[in-house]
């Protein structure tokens, strides 16, 4: 099937980078683990639902999101994950799927109150989402996952008849040297990337001449905006954290991805992505046992919230509504 990206629908208007508030609270170590502040946007009232951005994103991914649900009637809450955007940078330099997930939990429950939530998560997101729903049963009530990588359920994908080496290598594309230089090397490459404009051009790439993105979908005013965030050295090396776990960086626990997610979960896919393949589709079908779709949108690629927010916020609007009419008896 071809899309053809010059009818696609006109997306919603971009809010002002300044048109919500950012709150800061600190999340409460837990025993021999460093307690940090974690920056967040919170707006609306109704049911929960938590926004969880990938790399080479913050919160801002979620600004054409955050309006269009708080006003469907959800308590829309969109943290920066440590070490990403305004959320403080961890001092015992802990960066990996447990802390995201841990600190995720201790904001949304411990802080604001909540005993329960939706979450929709993609890219990195997506795996912080599957720890957080394993390692506290109940928490998270239904999911909406996409453009990210499955849970490790490897020995069903082989009895699903899925070819478990091209799962391990989805992103190991022409363009994904990336991958090896944050993981492997990033000395050198922070070495290379030694100013700001350096540094924001190379998160630029994801947006542009890599293909995450189809094609049109940021402008350069779209793309100075996301990469703001990533201009000093200090928060380009604590977002490349999630690549150097591939390559052998300390854990503070072990993500618990390698189980089926029961959970209701919708999972779409942006057709147009060059960082996570169309094996995304196949490994769900086996991982979810409790799932909406896939569902594939066309005219979106790897940031289908901010492609095509006018696909994504209605049926999230839609797939959470029973949550939210509960919530409001």
């Amino acid at each position: 099937m071809h899309y053809d990206l010059r009818l696609r629908p006109e997306q919603p208007a971009t809010p002002a980078p300044d048109a919500f508030a950012v709150h800061r609270r600190e999340v409460a170590p837990s025993e021999g683990r460093d307690g940090l502040s974690i920056a967040f946007v919170r707006e609306g009232a109704g049911y929960p639902v938590v926004l969880l951005h990938g790399w080479p994103e913050t919160k801002r991914i979620w600004w054409r999101n955050i309006g269009a649900l708080a006003e469907a009637g959800y308590e829309v809450i969109a943290p920066d994950l440590r070490g990403f955007g305004d959320s403080d940078l961890s001092d015992a330099d802990v960066y990996d799927l447990a802390a995201w997930s841990r600190d995720t939990y201790l904001l949304v429950h411990d802080v604001l109150g909540h005993a329960r939530c939706a979450v929709v998560a993609g890219d990195l997101g997506g795996a912080v989402a599957v720890d957080l729903l394993h390692r506290y049963p109940g928490f998270v009530e239904k999911l909406v996952y996409f453009n990210t990588v499955p849970p490790f359920v490897f020995d069903d994908f082989v009895a699903a008849g899925i070819d478990v080496a091209s799962i391990r290598s989805i992103g190991d594309g022409p363009t994904a040297d990336y991958r090896r230089l944050q993981g492997a090397t990033p000395d050198a490459l922070a070495a290379e990337l030694d100013t700001e404009d350096k540094r924001r051009r190379h998160v630029a790439g994801m947006y542009g001449h890599r293909l995450w993105a189809s094609p049109g979908t940021f402008t350069a005013a779209d793309v100075d905006f996301m990469t703001e965030p990533f201009a000093t050295e200090d928060r380009m090396r604590a977002s490349w954290a999630c690549y150097q776990l591939q390559y052998g960086r300390p854990m503070s626990e072990p993500p618990i991805l390698d189980r089926k997610v029961d959970v209701p979960t919708l999972i779409l896919y942006g057709m147009d992505d060059q960082a996570i393949g169309p094996d995304f589709l196949h490994t769900c079908e086996v991982a979810f046992t409790n799932r909406a779709g896939p569902v594939v949108v066309p005219g979106a690629g790897h940031f289908l919230q901010w492609e095509r927010a006018d696909v994504l916020n209605p049926l999230v609007t839609a797939f959470f509504g029973d949550l939210r009419v509960r919530f409001a008896r």
